[in-house]
């Protein structure tokens, strides 16, 4: 029965075979990423998905998000959510308001905070903010950025990366990089880190990076990364190649492949 409601609901146990549509080529990286305890999430909001996050169930972060870049002006969202299905099955398939499920759903915050991070756990930070992996500055649609805040696709990132080097990469870079691409498909990643915040609940990653593959036209792809150390405001650009060579030292899990080989790694 459970592999059953697996192949249709959020948390799935494969990318490729319920929203390989974020991926390019539909391939997503290889296992060199996976950690202990992870949730495979296609991110769906009011039935549709917008995005792909494997989620490290222990560290209560997420190991990277994978979108398609369609950026365009519109409001930030305020409202922060959850993801139900991490509690188990039989809770809704689309992302929710904590307030909802504790309400609704007679789930108790004992057990949400149990699979996941909890709006608790990023109060009262100093020197720390909600970092979005999957930007919602990236999405042209309300519910498609309103997708972005969850706390399955944010972690503890240090507040002046946030707001500087890592915003320049995001709304600037990302702008310059993206000329004459036709899609774009983004995976953005957090490396677990030695610190925790909330009582050590959850892990504050030691760097966060980005990697893009696009498609120019169809004899051309390109492709470029970047990483950045989670205390200082410096972000460095690589080429994919260059990224998962660091990515897999940083790991330890073995060579880490983050899109399909057509995807140039110089």
């Amino acid at each position: 029965a459970n592999c059953l409601w697996l192949g249709h609901s959020e948390v799935v146990t494969s990318f490729e075979t319920s929203c390989p549509q974020f991926f390019f080529r539909e391939i997503p990286p290889n296992e060199a990423l996976e950690p202990q305890k992870p949730a495979w999430i296609c991110q769906r909001y009011k039935n549709q998905y917008y995005f792909a996050t494997l989620y490290d169930m222990k560290m209560r972060i997420p190991v990277y998000s994978a979108y398609i870049y369609q950026p365009g002006p519109g409001k930030r969202p305020k409202t922060w959510l959850v993801e139900p299905q991490l509690i188990g099955p039989t809770y809704p398939k689309t992302m929710e308001k904590e307030w909802t499920l504790l309400n609704h759903y007679n789930v108790s915050l004992e057990k949400l905070s149990r699979s996941q991070a909890i709006l608790r756990d990023y109060k009262n930070l100093t020197g720390l903010n909600r970092g979005h992996l999957n930007p919602n500055g990236h999405h042209d649609d309300y519910s498609s950025r309103i997708a972005t805040f969850t706390l399955t696709n944010i972690v503890p990132q240090d507040e002046k990366l946030n707001g500087g080097a890592w915003n320049n990469y995001e709304q600037q870079t990302m702008i310059r990089n993206t000329q004459g691409c036709q899609t774009t498909y983004v995976i953005v990643g957090a490396v677990p880190g030695n610190n925790f915040i909330a009582k050590g609940r959850v892990n504050k990653p030691s760097h966060l990076w980005s990697a893009a593959c696009c498609m120019v036209d169809n004899n051309y792809i390109k492709a470029w990364a970047v990483i950045a150390e989670n205390d200082k405001n410096q972000v460095q650009l690589l080429t994919l190649g260059e990224l998962e060579d660091t990515l897999t030292e940083l790991y330890g899990r073995g060579q880490v492949s983050l899109f399909d080989s057509d995807c140039p790694r110089e």
